[in-house]
Protein backbone atom coordinates (compact mmCIF):
# COMPACT_ATOMS: atom_id res chain seq x y z
CA UNK A 1 0.00 0.00 0.00
CA UNK A 2 1.12 3.55 -0.63
CA UNK A 3 -0.08 7.12 -0.94
CA UNK A 4 1.07 9.73 -3.44
CA UNK A 5 0.12 13.39 -3.17
CA UNK A 6 0.96 16.42 -5.29
CA UNK A 7 -0.71 19.47 -3.74
CA UNK A 8 -0.68 23.20 -4.48
CA UNK A 9 -2.80 25.86 -2.84
CA UNK A 10 -2.51 29.60 -2.35
CA UNK A 11 -3.66 31.01 0.97
CA UNK A 12 -3.47 34.65 1.98
CA UNK A 13 0.23 35.20 2.67
CA UNK A 14 1.04 31.50 2.39
CA UNK A 15 1.49 29.04 -0.46
CA UNK A 16 1.47 25.26 -0.10
CA UNK A 17 3.48 23.32 -2.68
CA UNK A 18 4.37 19.74 -1.79
CA UNK A 19 4.89 16.41 -3.49
CA UNK A 20 5.18 13.32 -1.32
CA UNK A 21 5.01 9.56 -1.48
CA UNK A 22 4.69 7.25 1.52
CA UNK A 23 4.70 3.47 1.71
CA UNK A 24 3.88 1.11 4.60
CA UNK A 25 5.02 2.31 8.01
CA UNK A 26 5.04 5.76 9.57
CA UNK A 27 5.94 8.87 7.61
CA UNK A 28 6.10 11.82 9.99
CA UNK A 29 5.30 15.36 8.86
CA UNK A 30 7.14 17.77 11.13
CA UNK A 31 7.39 21.52 11.20
CA UNK A 32 6.48 24.66 13.13
CA UNK A 33 2.91 25.84 13.58
CA UNK A 34 1.55 27.27 10.35
CA UNK A 35 3.92 25.33 8.09
CA UNK A 36 1.09 23.34 6.49
CA UNK A 37 1.22 19.96 8.26
CA UNK A 38 -2.47 19.56 9.04
CA UNK A 39 -3.44 21.22 5.76
CA UNK A 40 -1.65 18.46 3.85
CA UNK A 41 -3.46 15.59 5.53
CA UNK A 42 -6.78 17.43 5.36
CA UNK A 43 -6.34 17.76 1.59
CA UNK A 44 -5.42 14.09 1.30
CA UNK A 45 -8.50 13.13 3.33
CA UNK A 46 -10.79 15.36 1.28
CA UNK A 47 -11.67 17.72 4.12
CA UNK A 48 -9.96 20.53 2.18
CA UNK A 49 -9.78 21.00 -1.58
CA UNK A 50 -6.52 22.28 -3.15
CA UNK A 51 -6.31 24.70 -6.05
CA UNK A 52 -4.33 22.06 -7.90
CA UNK A 53 -3.68 18.53 -6.79
CA UNK A 54 -3.54 14.83 -7.28
CA UNK A 55 -3.88 12.11 -4.63
CA UNK A 56 -3.48 8.39 -5.29
CA UNK A 57 -4.08 5.83 -2.51
CA UNK A 58 -3.10 2.21 -3.07
CA UNK A 59 -3.12 2.82 -6.82
CA UNK A 60 -6.59 4.41 -6.87
CA UNK A 61 -7.01 8.08 -7.78
CA UNK A 62 -9.16 9.89 -5.22
CA UNK A 63 -8.31 13.43 -6.33
CA UNK A 64 -7.25 14.87 -9.67
CA UNK A 65 -8.15 18.52 -10.14
CA UNK A 66 -7.04 18.47 -13.78
CA UNK A 67 -9.52 15.65 -14.49
CA UNK A 68 -12.14 17.15 -12.17
CA UNK A 69 -12.05 14.01 -10.06
CA UNK A 70 -12.82 14.40 -6.35
CA UNK A 71 -13.93 11.33 -4.39
CA UNK A 72 -15.87 12.32 -1.22
CA UNK A 73 -13.99 11.87 2.08
CA UNK A 74 -16.16 8.97 3.31
CA UNK A 75 -15.43 6.99 0.13
CA UNK A 76 -11.65 7.41 0.16
CA UNK A 77 -11.10 4.58 2.68
CA UNK A 78 -8.98 6.71 4.98
CA UNK A 79 -8.82 6.39 8.75
CA UNK A 80 -8.34 9.73 10.52
CA UNK A 81 -7.34 10.08 14.18
CA UNK A 82 -7.64 13.62 15.54
CA UNK A 83 -6.03 15.19 18.61
CA UNK A 84 -9.13 14.74 20.76
CA UNK A 85 -10.31 11.32 19.57
CA UNK A 86 -13.82 12.63 18.74
CA UNK A 87 -15.68 9.68 20.28
CA UNK A 88 -19.45 9.52 20.60
CA UNK A 89 -20.11 10.25 24.30
CA UNK A 90 -23.34 8.20 24.42
CA UNK A 91 -21.75 5.04 23.00
CA UNK A 92 -19.64 2.55 24.91
CA UNK A 93 -16.11 1.73 23.81
CA UNK A 94 -17.52 -1.27 21.93
CA UNK A 95 -20.14 0.92 20.24
CA UNK A 96 -17.58 3.51 19.19
CA UNK A 97 -15.26 0.87 17.77
CA UNK A 98 -18.01 -0.88 15.82
CA UNK A 99 -19.19 2.42 14.37
CA UNK A 100 -16.06 2.41 12.23
CA UNK A 101 -17.08 -0.90 10.65
CA UNK A 102 -20.11 0.81 9.08
CA UNK A 103 -17.77 2.56 6.65
CA UNK A 104 -15.73 -0.52 5.71
CA UNK A 105 -15.81 -1.20 1.97
CA UNK A 106 -13.90 -4.46 2.43
CA UNK A 107 -12.73 -6.72 5.20
CA UNK A 108 -10.62 -4.86 7.80
CA UNK A 109 -6.93 -5.65 8.07
CA UNK A 110 -7.68 -7.60 11.25
CA UNK A 111 -10.71 -8.83 13.15
CA UNK A 112 -12.31 -6.81 15.92
CA UNK A 113 -10.82 -9.21 18.47
CA UNK A 114 -7.32 -8.81 17.02
CA UNK A 115 -7.58 -5.02 16.99
CA UNK A 116 -8.97 -4.92 20.54
CA UNK A 117 -6.10 -7.15 21.71
CA UNK A 118 -3.52 -5.11 19.80
CA UNK A 119 -4.61 -1.90 21.52
CA UNK A 120 -5.31 -3.41 24.94
CA UNK A 121 -8.99 -2.46 24.98
CA UNK A 122 -10.63 -5.66 26.23
CA UNK A 123 -11.08 -4.40 29.84
CA UNK A 124 -12.65 -1.15 28.60
CA UNK A 125 -15.30 -2.35 26.14
CA UNK A 126 -18.35 -1.50 28.30
CA UNK A 127 -17.13 1.90 29.50
CA UNK A 128 -18.33 5.25 28.20
CA UNK A 129 -15.76 7.77 26.89
CA UNK A 130 -16.26 10.00 29.93
CA UNK A 131 -14.79 7.24 32.11
CA UNK A 132 -11.62 6.90 30.02
CA UNK A 133 -8.23 8.57 30.30
CA UNK A 134 -6.94 10.62 27.38
CA UNK A 135 -4.65 7.80 26.29
CA UNK A 136 -7.48 5.27 26.44
CA UNK A 137 -9.73 7.50 24.33
CA UNK A 138 -7.05 7.76 21.66
CA UNK A 139 -6.65 3.98 21.60
CA UNK A 140 -10.41 3.66 21.05
CA UNK A 141 -10.20 6.18 18.20
CA UNK A 142 -7.40 4.12 16.64
CA UNK A 143 -9.45 0.93 16.88
CA UNK A 144 -12.45 2.64 15.28
CA UNK A 145 -10.27 3.86 12.41
CA UNK A 146 -8.78 0.39 11.84
CA UNK A 147 -12.19 -1.32 11.72
CA UNK A 148 -13.21 0.99 8.87
CA UNK A 149 -10.79 -1.03 6.68
CA UNK A 150 -8.65 1.96 5.64
CA UNK A 151 -6.01 1.95 2.93
CA UNK A 152 -4.31 4.88 4.67
CA UNK A 153 -4.20 6.13 8.25
CA UNK A 154 -3.86 9.85 9.04
CA UNK A 155 -2.91 10.94 12.55
CA UNK A 156 -3.00 14.63 13.45
CA UNK A 157 -0.89 15.10 16.59
CA UNK A 158 -2.72 12.27 18.40
CA UNK A 159 -0.65 12.70 21.58
CA UNK A 160 -0.61 16.51 21.74
CA UNK A 161 -3.38 16.74 24.36
CA UNK A 162 -1.86 14.08 26.64
CA UNK A 163 0.49 14.58 29.58
CA UNK A 164 3.85 12.80 29.60
CA UNK A 165 2.71 9.69 31.56
CA UNK A 166 -0.22 9.18 29.15
CA UNK A 167 2.11 9.62 26.17
CA UNK A 168 4.43 6.98 27.58
CA UNK A 169 1.40 4.73 28.03
CA UNK A 170 0.20 4.94 24.43
CA UNK A 171 3.53 4.94 22.54
CA UNK A 172 3.97 1.13 22.75
CA UNK A 173 0.50 0.72 21.22
CA UNK A 174 1.43 3.04 18.36
CA UNK A 175 4.59 0.99 17.80
CA UNK A 176 2.46 -2.17 17.65
CA UNK A 177 0.07 -0.47 15.22
CA UNK A 178 2.97 0.51 12.96
CA UNK A 179 4.52 -2.95 13.12
CA UNK A 180 1.44 -5.12 12.61
CA UNK A 181 -0.90 -3.35 10.19
CA UNK A 182 1.29 -2.77 7.12
CA UNK A 183 -0.60 0.47 6.48
CA UNK A 184 0.93 3.72 5.27
CA UNK A 185 0.54 6.13 8.18
CA UNK A 186 0.99 9.90 7.86
CA UNK A 187 1.76 11.19 11.34
CA UNK A 188 1.68 14.93 12.05
CA UNK A 189 3.65 15.93 15.14
CA UNK A 190 5.49 18.74 16.91
CA UNK A 191 7.43 16.24 19.04
CA UNK A 192 10.90 15.17 17.97
CA UNK A 193 10.81 12.37 20.57
CA UNK A 194 7.62 10.89 19.05
CA UNK A 195 8.97 11.16 15.53
CA UNK A 196 12.30 9.57 16.47
CA UNK A 197 10.60 6.65 18.15
CA UNK A 198 7.80 5.93 15.67
CA UNK A 199 8.65 7.17 12.19
CA UNK A 200 10.42 5.33 9.38
CA UNK A 201 10.56 8.43 7.20
CA UNK A 202 10.48 12.11 8.00
CA UNK A 203 9.33 15.17 6.08
CA UNK A 204 10.41 18.56 7.43
CA UNK A 205 8.13 21.38 6.33
CA UNK A 206 8.91 25.07 6.18
CA UNK A 207 6.44 27.68 4.92
CA UNK A 208 4.37 25.17 2.99
CA UNK A 209 7.29 23.46 1.25
CA UNK A 210 9.38 20.37 1.95
CA UNK A 211 12.77 21.45 3.27
CA UNK A 212 14.20 17.99 4.04
CA UNK A 213 12.93 14.47 3.43
CA UNK A 214 14.39 11.03 4.01
CA UNK A 215 14.80 8.27 6.55
CA UNK A 216 14.17 9.45 10.10
CA UNK A 217 17.57 8.22 11.22
CA UNK A 218 19.36 10.17 8.49
CA UNK A 219 17.34 13.38 8.86
CA UNK A 220 17.52 13.61 12.65
CA UNK A 221 21.24 12.84 12.63
CA UNK A 222 22.22 15.53 10.14
CA UNK A 223 23.28 19.02 11.25
CA UNK A 224 21.19 20.37 8.35
CA UNK A 225 18.10 19.66 10.49
CA UNK A 226 19.29 21.85 13.38
CA UNK A 227 17.41 25.00 12.24
CA UNK A 228 14.16 23.00 12.24
CA UNK A 229 14.67 21.04 15.46
CA UNK A 230 16.37 23.61 17.66
CA UNK A 231 19.55 23.18 19.68
CA UNK A 232 17.91 21.35 22.59
CA UNK A 233 16.33 18.73 20.32
CA UNK A 234 19.39 18.06 18.14
CA UNK A 235 20.64 14.51 18.34
CA UNK A 236 20.98 11.14 16.66
CA UNK A 237 19.13 7.87 16.29
CA UNK A 238 21.10 4.67 16.84
CA UNK A 239 19.93 1.13 16.18
CA UNK A 240 20.90 -1.46 18.76
CA UNK A 241 20.34 -5.10 19.69
CA UNK A 242 19.84 -6.22 23.29
CA UNK A 243 22.77 -8.37 24.42
CA UNK A 244 21.72 -8.95 28.01
CA UNK A 245 20.42 -7.63 31.31
CA UNK A 246 22.79 -7.52 34.29
CA UNK A 247 21.87 -8.08 37.97
CA UNK A 248 22.76 -4.47 38.84
CA UNK A 249 19.86 -3.13 36.75
CA UNK A 250 21.77 -2.28 33.57
CA UNK A 251 21.24 -3.53 30.03
CA UNK A 252 23.96 -4.11 27.46
CA UNK A 253 23.21 -3.18 23.85
CA UNK A 254 25.16 -3.96 20.69
CA UNK A 255 25.62 -0.99 18.35
CA UNK A 256 26.95 -1.16 14.81
CA UNK A 257 30.31 -0.49 16.49
CA UNK A 258 30.80 -1.04 20.20
CA UNK A 259 28.42 -1.55 23.10
CA UNK A 260 26.11 0.79 24.97
CA UNK A 261 25.12 0.38 28.63
CA UNK A 262 21.78 1.83 29.75
CA UNK A 263 19.44 1.44 32.72
CA UNK A 264 17.44 -1.74 32.19
CA UNK A 265 15.35 -1.55 29.03
CA UNK A 266 11.98 -3.21 28.55
CA UNK A 267 13.03 -5.60 25.81
CA UNK A 268 14.05 -9.22 25.45
CA UNK A 269 17.57 -10.37 24.64
CA UNK A 270 17.99 -10.26 20.87
CA UNK A 271 15.35 -7.59 20.26
CA UNK A 272 16.19 -4.58 18.10
CA UNK A 273 15.75 -1.07 19.47
CA UNK A 274 16.00 2.51 18.26
CA UNK A 275 17.65 4.92 20.68
CA UNK A 276 17.62 8.70 20.52
CA UNK A 277 20.77 10.36 21.87
CA UNK A 278 20.71 14.13 22.37
CA UNK A 279 23.75 15.98 21.04
CA UNK A 280 24.07 17.96 24.28
CA UNK A 281 24.58 14.69 26.20
CA UNK A 282 27.62 13.59 24.17
CA UNK A 283 31.12 14.58 25.33
CA UNK A 284 34.26 14.34 23.21
CA UNK A 285 37.68 13.21 24.49
CA UNK A 286 40.91 13.02 22.51
CA UNK A 287 42.19 10.09 24.58
CA UNK A 288 40.40 7.23 26.32
CA UNK A 289 39.30 8.79 29.61
CA UNK A 290 40.32 7.16 32.87
CA UNK A 291 38.59 7.47 36.22
CA UNK A 292 35.18 8.39 34.82
CA UNK A 293 31.86 7.09 36.14
CA UNK A 294 30.46 6.75 32.62
CA UNK A 295 30.37 3.21 31.22
CA UNK A 296 29.88 4.40 27.66
CA UNK A 297 33.15 5.40 26.01
CA UNK A 298 32.94 4.80 22.28
CA UNK A 299 35.74 5.17 19.70
CA UNK A 300 34.57 7.49 16.91
CA UNK A 301 35.94 9.53 14.01
CA UNK A 302 35.10 13.17 13.34
CA UNK A 303 33.23 13.49 10.04
CA UNK A 304 32.50 17.18 10.06
CA UNK A 305 32.05 20.37 12.07
CA UNK A 306 29.11 22.65 11.51
CA UNK A 307 29.33 26.16 12.94
CA UNK A 308 26.28 28.35 13.26
CA UNK A 309 25.89 31.94 14.35
CA UNK A 310 26.05 31.15 18.07
CA UNK A 311 28.76 29.80 20.37
CA UNK A 312 27.99 26.14 19.62
CA UNK A 313 29.44 23.74 17.09
CA UNK A 314 27.68 20.56 15.91
CA UNK A 315 30.18 17.74 15.47
CA UNK A 316 29.30 14.71 13.34
CA UNK A 317 31.01 11.57 14.66
CA UNK A 318 31.22 8.32 12.70
CA UNK A 319 30.31 5.33 14.87
CA UNK A 320 30.39 2.22 12.70
CA UNK A 321 27.37 2.46 10.39
CA UNK A 322 25.84 5.28 12.42
CA UNK A 323 26.43 8.99 12.87
CA UNK A 324 26.51 10.36 16.41
CA UNK A 325 25.94 14.09 16.81
CA UNK A 326 27.68 16.04 19.58
CA UNK A 327 27.35 19.69 20.48
CA UNK A 328 30.31 21.54 21.95
CA UNK A 329 31.30 25.17 22.24
CA UNK A 330 33.37 26.70 19.46
CA UNK A 331 36.11 27.31 22.03
CA UNK A 332 36.16 23.62 22.98
CA UNK A 333 36.29 22.61 19.32
CA UNK A 334 39.29 24.89 18.79
CA UNK A 335 41.05 23.77 21.98
CA UNK A 336 40.66 20.11 20.98
CA UNK A 337 41.65 20.91 17.38
CA UNK A 338 38.68 18.93 16.12
CA UNK A 339 38.82 18.27 12.39
CA UNK A 340 37.47 15.73 9.90
CA UNK A 341 39.32 12.42 10.11
CA UNK A 342 40.36 12.85 13.74
CA UNK A 343 39.98 9.70 15.84
CA UNK A 344 38.62 10.40 19.31
CA UNK A 345 36.14 9.12 21.89
CA UNK A 346 32.49 9.91 22.53
CA UNK A 347 31.43 9.75 26.17
CA UNK A 348 27.80 9.24 27.14
CA UNK A 349 26.29 8.89 30.61
CA UNK A 350 23.82 6.00 30.78
CA UNK A 351 21.34 8.01 32.82
CA UNK A 352 20.98 10.74 30.19
CA UNK A 353 18.77 8.56 27.96
CA UNK A 354 15.16 8.65 29.21
CA UNK A 355 12.91 5.65 28.63
CA UNK A 356 10.71 7.55 26.18
CA UNK A 357 13.76 7.91 23.90
CA UNK A 358 14.04 4.13 23.55
CA UNK A 359 11.67 2.39 21.16
CA UNK A 360 11.27 -0.94 19.43
CA UNK A 361 12.65 -1.28 15.93
CA UNK A 362 10.01 -2.96 13.78
CA UNK A 363 12.37 -4.63 11.33
CA UNK A 364 11.27 -8.24 10.98
CA UNK A 365 8.03 -7.95 12.96
CA UNK A 366 5.15 -10.03 11.63
CA UNK A 367 2.00 -8.31 10.32
CA UNK A 368 -1.53 -9.58 10.87
CA UNK A 369 -2.28 -12.83 9.05
CA UNK A 370 1.38 -13.28 8.09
Amino acid sequence: MSVEADLRHAFRGFELDVTLRAGPGVTAIFGPSGSGKTTIINMISGLLHPDQGRVVIDGASVLDTAARRNIPPHKRRIGYVFQDGRLFPHLSVAGNIRFGARFAHSDPIASETEIVDLLGLAPLMERLPGALSGGERQRVALARALLSAPRLLLMDEPLAALDEPRKDEILPYLEALRDRTGLPILYVSHSVAEVARLADHLILLQNGKIALSGSTQDILSTPAALPFLGVREAGSILRARVLGHDPDGLSRLQLSSGELVLPRVDAKVGESLVIRILAQDVLIALQHPEGLSSRNILPVTVEGLHRGGGPGVAVSLRLGEDVLLARVTARAADDLALRPGLDCFAVLKATTVPRRNIGHDHIGDAPFHA
